[in-house]
């Protein structure tokens, strides 16, 4: 006897209501094992695999490629093998799920059931799964031609092409060994919507549609919906001055001269960051109906550029680290951001951010605020220029610091203390000592 269980959608991360099948993992009739991934789901901040927590037999799933899954409702249901002596098993809560955003697929050893419950041989060789009685005999039923492989990687483009009907059997891959990329995709859309334009439509020599109409998905869709409702909410105002971190990057080097972790100019920047929050607390806050909310722990976010785009992963109660772990814990999320396996709880509940765009190059930008946070403090390129040093011109390494924030929390005095003190402490470095 076997008991069936239903396996819900889990909460994968705060604020989050739903995810986006992305591609099943398992088949109805397959037997998986316990925390198993079964599904790839992608959310508003990141595509994860959900293991089940169950072993057995599946016997349905829920939810079609492309379908958005409510958080609560049911993935798959499971068939549990009964103890040994025919008892139903034990009820139990659900296992704490793990694996999220493993790349390394469990798939090696699955069983498929064949109507009437006969074990289909194992895919390969492996630890057996739970125990289904046999049924009568099936005829074999005759085997499908094996389908034609097409040179496709991505379920995301496989989605793309489902959704607008292009068969991808006849569209040529641009990539390596004709792999068929999302803009091959997006190149035989538009050439569907150009086929069946009415004849009669004459269009002006000059006038035709220039380039290629890309739609907002996924990550870049959220990205798009954020941005635009922080810049539609929030009076946000930005103010900036040059900084001179001549001595910055010599105590970094003075840091990094001894035997030890080694200290990042990153890490120096979140470290002033966390001082000044100390002097002007407010600016660590949100704005929250009719009323600012000024969070006691500082959840500090940095802008990184990843697979997916740019996010912006956080370090927990940043204030209760040492330099040396701040600079640890930006240099692992940085690379997890850059790999793509950072998960929702690493990409949520920022309460204030540092933007060192500096790395791409440039001197200067006016960030929007990564909403609802109230503050966000930018850094350029810190390069050799001219600088008047104790009376003398000098060439002296500088850096241009913008400081946005949301009018509502602040007014420009509190504004420029803040972005005054960090200029200060890039400057003099040794200032940070006095409130130690």
């Amino acid at each position: 006897m076997a008991v069936v269980r239903e396996f819900t959608l889990p909460d994968l991360g705060e604020g989050l209501t739903g995810a986006e099948v992305v591609r099943w993992m398992v088949e109805v009739g397959e037997v998986i094992a316990v925390d198993q991934p079964v599904v790839e789901v992608e959310t508003a901040k990141a595509v994860v695999e959900v293991p089940c927590p169950y072993g057995g037999v599946v016997t349905a799933r829920y939810g079609e490629v492309g379908q958005e899954v409510p958080v609560g409702a049911p993935l798959v249901t499971v068939a549990v093998a009964a103890a040994p002596g025919g008892a139903a098993p034990a009820t139990e809560p659900e296992r704490p799920l793990v694996g999220y955003g493993v790349a390394e697929s469990r798939r090696a050893g699955r069983r498929r059931v064949l109507p009437g419950g006969a074990p289909a041989p194992a895919v390969s060789a492996g630890p057996a799964g739970p125990f289904v009685p046999a049924g009568p005999a099936v005829p074999a039923a005759p085997v499908p031609a094996a389908p034609a492989v097409l040179a496709v990687i991505s379920p995301l483009v496989r989605r793309l092409a489902r959704e607008h009907g292009v068969d991808l059997a006849g569209v040529p891959g641009s990539g390596p060994d004709g792999l068929i990329t999302r803009r091959d995709v997006e190149r035989a859309i538009a050439s569907a919507a150009l086929a069946v334009e009415p004849a009669a439509v004459v269009v002006p020599r000059g006038t035709e549609p220039d380039g290629e109409l890309v739609p907002l998905r996924g990550l870049r869709r959220t990205v798009a919906e954020k941005l635009t409702r922080s810049h539609r909410e929030i009076p946000a105002a930005t103010c900036w001055v040059d900084a001179d971190a001549t001595e910055l990057m010599a105590l970094r080097a003075q840091l990094n001269a001894v035997p030890g972790p080694k200290v990042s100019v990153l890490a120096l920047l979140a470290r002033i960051c966390l001082a000044g929050l100390e002097r002007f607390p407010e600016l660590n806050s949100s704005v929250e109906g009719e009323a600012i909310r000024r969070h006691s722990a500082v959840h500090l976010g940095f802008a990184a550029q990843g697979q997916r785009g740019l996010v912006v992963p956080v370090v927990r109660d940043a204030r209760r680290l040492s330099t040396e772990r701040l600079s640890e814990e930006l240099a692992r999320l940085t690379e997890a951001a850059r790999v793509g396996t950072l998960g929702p709880a690493e990409l949520t509940g920022g309460t204030f951010t540092l933007n060192n765009y500096g790395v791409f190059g440039v001197d200067g930008s006016t960030p929007i605020l990564n909403h609802p946070e109230a503050a966000m403090l930018g850094v350029g390129r810190i390069t050799p220029k001219p600088w008047v040093h104790e009376g003398e011109l000098a060439v002296r390494r500088v850096t241009q610091l913008s400081f946005t924030f949301d009018h509502r929390v602040c007014d420009g005095g509190t504004a420029g203390g803040f972005l005054r003190f960090v200029a200060d402490c890039v400057e003099r470095p040794g200032t940070l000592l006095r409130g130690l």
